[in-house]
């Protein structure tokens, strides 16, 4: 499946417009429909990034260089997320994290 395919895929399974991708990622609705169409090739990594990013999923998921993984598309989002904090905000989530692992038994 090319990039273009999967991208239409994820738009429509999360329900979102052209336009609504195009806002969400900073790009043209024009632009977003050439990439769907395969008439864009080779988009940034910087696009493929935010794209990633706004449906969950990793980049080598969009792209198709990962077709065996067997990884959540969210825990990748929520990891890349997580690289933008402060270290001492990672630190905090850290916390949380135990805690809730500790609540659990």
């Amino acid at each position: 499946m090319t990039i273009g395919a999967r991208l239409k895929e994820l738009r429509i399974r999360h329900k979102k417009s052209l336009q609504e991708v195009a806002d969400a990622v900073g790009l043209s609705k024009a632009h977003v429909w050439n990439l769907e169409k395969g008439e864009s090739a080779n988009p940034s990594m910087e696009v493929l990034v935010r794209l990633a990013t706004l449906f969950k999923v990793g980049v080598a998921d969009l792209v198709g260089e990962n077709p065996g993984a067997e990884q959540e598309p969210e825990m990748i989002a929520l990891y890349r997320d997580l690289k933008t904090l402060s270290p001492r905000d990672r630190e905090m989530i850290e916390v949380m994290v135990q805690q809730l692992k500790s609540r659990k038994g």
